[in-house]
């Protein structure tokens, strides 16, 4: 009994201390903090991303024309044991209710998040242009057809 109960104290021990030492996957997006915004005359897009709780980022976007807010959604980049997650709820999308993207691939400057069974988007990408600029990209089939579109981001001062 005693001999179990040590094995089993043992392995309890020997987890937790592999999980203390996991890999913090979402350091490399850090560049992300910050308010983001294009001005445009068609109207203003803007992303302000923070850090949140237990390591993730919260981010929030949306589009504005007039005053009027036509677009708006709340994301989470999130790690969840070795996978980081770009959660995003869009109101008035999808019963409001979040859809997740995994991150698929990552280098310097550059995330991309995919969930090929999405609508649409099924792929968001970010690529760091410079300290002060980023282009978010969102791409995959639109009613049949490939579509992409890009948002050119400056860092608001």
């Amino acid at each position: 009994m005693k001999k179990t109960t040590l094995f089993f104290l043992s392995a309890a021990l020997w987890i937790s201390c592999q999980k203390s030492g996991q890999k913090n996957l979402l350091a490399d997006a850090q560049w992300l903090v910050g308010n983001w915004e294009n001005k445009a005359p068609e109207g203003q897009f803007s992303e302000i991303w923070s850090q949140g709780e237990n390591g993730t980022l919260n981010g929030k976007s949306y589009f504005i024309v007039n005053k009027d807010t036509l677009f708006s959604e709340k994301i989470e980049l999130s790690q969840k044991d070795d996978a980081v997650f770009y959660t995003a709820t869009v109101k008035g999308q999808n019963n409001n209710q979040p859809v997740a993207f995994k991150l698929t691939a990552s280098k310097s400057g550059e995330l991309v998040f995919e969930n090929p069974k999405h609508d649409y988007p099924q792929k968001i990408v970010y690529k760091k242009v410079n300290d002060d600029s980023l282009v978010a990209i969102i791409s995959g089939s639109q009613q049949g057809k490939q579509s992409l579109e890009q948002f050119p981001l400056k860092r608001a001062k």
